[in-house]
């Protein structure tokens, strides 16, 4: 018998929150579309309905991918990898478009020597004529606790700021992977990985982020102090993402924090938000780790409306300190 005419019983790996990484795949031409994930019911209503179903972490629910937009997927074939915990989805991709952005692929931006992002692709569809402004999007990763239409704001500013968390977030997972405690206490500190600690200190930061808006904590004036504390409430985010193991597209901290700059809290608000940022931050399921993540970023998106200040300025002070250290050119 020939290796491609062995029948084997298929028996999926699920991680342990009981999901499967997907790949979509165009059918025709291989283009990769977008990945997400499924749990089993996902998987089921997937091969049941003959259209792709996903399971969206951060919301702890099944969604129908084209339901809202109509650019469903038909399902030509479901392949399973070698070591069985991940799968790999051909399909029909109706509408043209795969990525709730508009665009056909989700993978529409290339990551240039400067790390920054360029467009490379035309969009198929506007987002906000699709979605609407108040209706949940379709999200082909998972959709975040706050929502902003990126494309609906200026290219260069949004691809500078994710560049610059990008490379901050790389450089605190290096110092994670590389024991440098004797050179870096920051490195020490993720050594040490105690989850408790670093929320107890974010909590910390977010109450004086919060004073310096309101007058209470005072060092050299508002603006320059919305900065410093922004980067402090920022540090102690990105360590908790390191150490809990928490990838920058889970979080995407830069549309978390202008998301807060674009459409600030109100005061009660931002009480709220402080209080169960910490919360979620100190819990154990990565899904709500992640809205903590993106709460606190918000946070700091919000002080620098407050405050006036560019949201780009805390990130960028992170990085001269880093300079200065000789962690980054």
């Amino acid at each position: 018998m020939h290796e491609r005419e062995k029948v084997m019983e298929a028996t999926l790996t699920f991680d342990s929150q009981g999901l499967v990484p997907v790949v979509i795949q165009d059918d025709a031409t291989g283009e990769v579309l977008m990945v997400a994930f499924m749990n089993e019911e996902a998987l089921r209503l997937t091969r049941e309905t003959g259209q792709t179903h996903f399971f969206s972490r951060s919301r702890q629910s099944i969604w129908h991918k084209g339901e809202q937009s109509g650019n469903v997927q038909e399902v030509r074939g479901i392949f399973v990898n070698c070591e069985q915990n991940s799968l790999l989805v051909r399909v029909v991709q109706y509408g043209g478009a795969a990525c709730h952005d508009g665009y056909r692929s989700c993978y529409y931006r290339s990551l240039q020597p400067d790390d920054t992002l360029q467009v490379v692709a035309e969009r198929v569809f506007d987002p906000a004529a699709v979605y609407g402004t108040t209706e949940q999007k379709e999200t082909s990763s998972d959709d975040s606790l706050l929502h902003i239409d990126l494309a609906a704001l200026p290219a260069e500013p949004v691809q500078q700021l994710e560049a610059k968390l990008r490379q901050l977030y790389g450089v605190y997972l290096y110092l994670r992977d590389h024991d440098m405690s004797e050179e870096s206490n920051t490195s020490r500190l993720l050594q040490e990985r105690s989850q408790g600690y670093l929320a107890s200190r974010l909590g910390d930061e977010l109450q004086e982020l919060a004073d310096v808006q309101s007058g209470v904590h005072v060092h050299t004036g508002r603006a320059a102090d919305t900065v410093l504390e922004g980067s402090q409430v920022g540090y102690w985010l990105l360590l908790l993402a390191a150490t809990c193991n928490v990838p920058y597209n889970e979080f995407i901290p830069h549309a978390a924090l202008l998301s807060g700059y674009y459409q600030p809290f109100s005061e009660g608000k931002a009480i709220e938000a402080r209080e169960e940022c910490s919360r979620l931050a100190s819990g154990e399921q990565p899904a709500h780790i992640a809205q903590g993540l993106q709460l606190g970023f918000a946070l700091i998106g919000w002080a620098c409306a407050e405050a006036k200040v560019d949201p780009l300025e805390p990130a960028e002070y992170d990085l001269n300190q880093m300079r200065r250290k000789g962690l980054v050119k």
